[in-house]
């Protein structure tokens, strides 16, 4: 009996990173192209970050692009408490959260009609609730003035009796508008999902909410993420409807917070802009928590047929 020896396993070929496509000049031009928009947009952050850390003086004898002689974080404890930001904060939450999740909940549902259910007229409806979109929210300022003054209230509900003042008010209309939007886009989402999974959930005799809820929602977490990252930082820095709609000062939101630093004679900019980094820095949190979730909803789907 004769032993072979086995053969010997041929070397391993060391892998070699692909190589990068050259640098082309339409390429160099869009490179340039998007780092100049990129500094176009966060050079009014900086120049407001730089400001606020600058004494009013300072910058009133040397001017704001001038180099700093003293930098300090004062201002923003002044802004914080001048500009009642604690008070102001809590009624933008009271507003953002409860317009976001129902917002969501009730584009979702409308979404999985629309992109699951075989309704009449289901194509024709997703087109009007994107032409809503279309609609500028100027143009409705004076009706729903006129509505919001004649709608009543519970006391419980608006010191006003109305809808008009009331923070029920403000939740409507960013629903009302966001509500479209949000539909167009969970309903394309929904349509890249798998029919299989639908029908064999289907065969199982599993109900249409069992559908919607356990099966569905749970694959529509980016979107939902990417989504909510949009509606909280639309809804939370809206100012338009919370000054045509409110007359309160106590109830408005933050965005509004920022006329509580100007004085009658007198406006301190560099207080003004560590009080506008303060108002924008909630947006900024929520994006970093989310920005995983935020990026995939908007490519999850981009490569399907």
């Amino acid at each position: 009996m004769t032993l072979t020896a086995p053969a010997a396993a041929p070397p391993a070929q060391s892998r070699r990173p692909p190589p990068r496509p050259p640098l082309r000049p339409l390429r160099i031009l869009l490179n340039v192209f998007l780092a100049l928009v990129a500094l176009g947009w966060l050079l009014p952050l900086a120049l407001a970050v730089y400001a606020s850390l600058r004494p009013y003086e300072e910058t009133a004898r040397l001017g704001y692009l001038s180099l700093p002689e003293h930098l300090t974080l004062g201002y923003y404890g002044e802004a914080w408490s001048q500009a009642e930001l604690p008070h102001y904060y809590l009624n933008t939450l009271i507003i953002v959260i409860p317009g976001v999740v129902v917002t969501l909940f009730l584009a979702s549902f409308t979404a999985f009609a629309i992109a699951r259910l075989r309704i009449p007229g289901r194509k024709a409806l997703l087109i009007v609730f994107t032409a809503g979109n279309l609609l500028p929210p100027q143009v409705l300022i004076t009706p729903l003035y006129t509505l919001y003054t004649l709608i009543p209230l519970p006391e419980w509900l608006s010191d006003s009796q109305a809808l008009y003042d009331s923070y029920l008010g403000l939740i409507l209309i960013h629903v009302a508008f966001q509500f479209g939007f949000c539909v167009f886009v969970m309903a394309n989402f929904m349509r890249t999902i798998p029919e299989e999974i639908t029908e064999a959930a289907l065969v199982d005799g599993a109900s249409v909410w069992k559908r919607y809820w356990r099966l569905t929602l749970p694959l529509c977490r980016p979107v939902l993420a990417a989504l909510s990252t949009l509606q909280f930082t639309w809804m939370y820095n809206d100012f338009l409807w919370a000054l045509v709609l409110m007359s309160s000062g106590d109830k408005l939101p933050v965005t509004s917070a920022l006329n509580n630093l100007r004085g009658q004679f007198f406006t301190d900019y560099n207080l003004l802009a560590a009080g506008s980094v303060l108002v924008a820095l909630p947006t900024l949190i929520v994006f970093q928590l989310l920005h995983k979730q935020f990026v995939a909803g908007l490519t999850l789907g981009a490569t399907k047929g």
